[in-house]
């Protein structure tokens, strides 16, 4: 049950995190596309391949399941990046639904492998 709360306490923080985020992005850069869930896409595909592997050797089950299974799972939006995507599809926009698809996919990899390899150039060499 503690371990639940821990992670309800980080979705709440994630969630929060999501629309500020999205939402100053999307201002910052007014376009049709959904720049503002791609942005926190790539950030939490870059920070669970960090933290994962911080978390791995450092902190605690509990703080571990607050921080990747709440807060990073309530940040990055992978149902709001299909939704967006299918509305595009609607939309007939082909072009943005597949650019935003391939972009997600590509960047959000990538994020995370540069998360891990970020670890282990900082952690590892020490």
């Amino acid at each position: 049950m503690n371990t639940l709360i821990w992670i309800g306490a980080g979705g709440f923080l994630g969630a929060i995190a999501r629309f500020l985020i999205s939402g100053a992005v999307q201002k910052h850069f007014p376009t049709p596309f959904p720049v503002g869930t791609l942005a926190v896409n790539v950030l939490g595909s870059f920070l669970i391949g960090f933290l994962a592997l911080l978390f791995e050797e450092m902190i605690a089950p509990q703080y571990k399941a607050m921080v990747i299974t709440g807060f990073l799972g309530a940040l990055t939006t992978f149902s709001t990046f299909s939704y967006e995507t299918s509305m595009l599809i609607v939309e007939g926009a082909y072009g943005r639904a597949l650019l935003n698809v391939l972009l997600n996919v590509i960047l959000c990899l990538s994020a995370t492998f540069l998360g891990m390899w970020s670890f282990k150039a900082l952690f590892r060499s020490l």
